[in-house]
């Protein structure tokens, strides 16, 4: 298990809790990123995502005219730096949501996302299958490179004057 640490996004794009949900999507959109910070009185509060704003539109709100404070859950789940990539996949998938924010002493200092969370799996998956293979060749990396006839050549030559 990895501790996300080391691939918490510490920028977040946050906008004011009274910016609308409209300026939110454009900003969203045009960095390429699936979920806003959220400051309430000039301190990051939380984070409002893509599938927070559009469930608040399908109840019927105005992207023109709905705050982003209005959106925002200070109950959605959060994580510390300490949290590992399993606990945070767990939290995204027990809550249905690809973003997490980071706290640290009870302030928001980062954004997790479900890219994250896959991009350290697959590194920890990459260095236990480098570990492995280490193991497996024992030293004989040159000897394992060479096609199978060469390894065995003195038996394939045994059997055949035999």
């Amino acid at each position: 298990m990895t501790r996300i640490e080391k691939h918490v996004v510490r920028q977040i794009v946050a906008l004011d809790e009274t910016a609308t949900l409209a300026e939110a999507a454009r900003l969203m959109a045009t960095r390429g990123i699936g979920s806003v910070g959220v400051r309430l009185g000039g301190r990051l509060a939380g984070l409002v995502t893509d599938t927070e704003m559009i469930a608040a539109i399908s109840r019927g709100a105005d992207p023109a005219l709905t705050a982003l404070g209005a959106v925002l859950d200070l109950s959605r789940p959060t994580v510390t730096l300490a949290a590992t990539d399993r606990e945070c996949a767990a939290l995204m998938r027990q809550h249905h949501t690809r973003h997490l924010a980071v706290v640290d002493d009870g302030a928001v200092v980062g954004v997790v996302s479900m890219l994250d969370v896959v991009e350290m799996v697959v590194e920890e998956d990459l260095w236990s299958i480098d570990q492995l293979e280490a193991y497996i060749r024992g030293g004989r990396a040159e000897q394992l490179s060479k096609p199978i006839e060469s390894v065995f050549a003195h038996a394939i030559e045994h059997v055949a004057t035999a």
